[in-house]
C-alpha cells in the first residue's frame, strides 16, 4: 500500500497529460462496468503506481502508470485462456499479437498492454468480461 495516493497532478507530470486522460477514461469505463475496490501500491521494479480492481480478494485487472506510458494488465488462468481463445477472432489484431507473444506461466497468462489511445477499450472490457461480468446494472458494452 502507498503512503499516500498520488493526486491528478503527480500523474499528469509523470505520465502526460494525454496518457492520463486515457487513464481516467479506462478507469470510468471500468466503474461504470464494475464495484469494485480500488487498491493503489508501488509499482515495482517496472512501473511507479500499480492501481488494482479487487473485489472478495480477487484481482479483477490493474493498471500501472510510469514515465510517459500506462499499463492495462489483466491475468488470465486456463478457463480464461479457453474462453477467449474459443472467440479470439473477434478480437483486434492488437490483442491477439499481445496475448500470443505474451508468456504462459503456470498460474496464467499477464497481459499487459500500454494504450496510447481509446482503440482498444471495447476490447478491453470484453476481455473483463471473460474474467468477471460486470456487477452493476448499466454496464454499457454488450
Amino acid at each position: 500500500m502507498l503512503d499516500t495516493i498520488p493526486k491528478a497532478e503527480e500523474m499528469t507530470s509523470l505520465v502526460g497529460e494525454t496518457l492520463y486522460d486515457i487513464w481516467k477514461k479506462l478507469c470510468d469505463l471500468i466503474d461504470e462496468n464494475y464495484d469494485m475496490d480500488h487498491l493503489w501500491n508501488k509499482g515495482g521494479k517496472a512501473w511507479k503506481y500499480e492501481y488494482k480492481y479487487r473485489r472478495g480478494g480477487k484481482t479483477l485487472c490493474a493498471l500501472y502508470a510510469r514515465e510517459n506510458c500506462i499499463g492495462f494488465m489483466i491475468i488470465f488462468g486456463k478457463d480464461e485462456q479457453s474462453t477467449y481463445e474459443a472467440d479470439r477472432d473477434n478480437y483486434s489484431k492488437e490483442v491477439q499479437r499481445i496475448y500470443d507473444e505474451t508468456k504462459t506461466y503456470r498460474d496464467g497468462k499477464w497481459l499487459m498492454f500500454e494504450p496510447v489511445d481509446t482503440n482498444l477499450f471495447d476490447d478491453f472490457i470484453r476481455l473483463l468480461r471473460i474474467k468477471r461480468k460486470p456487477n452493476k446494472k448499466q454496464a454499457g458494452i454488450t
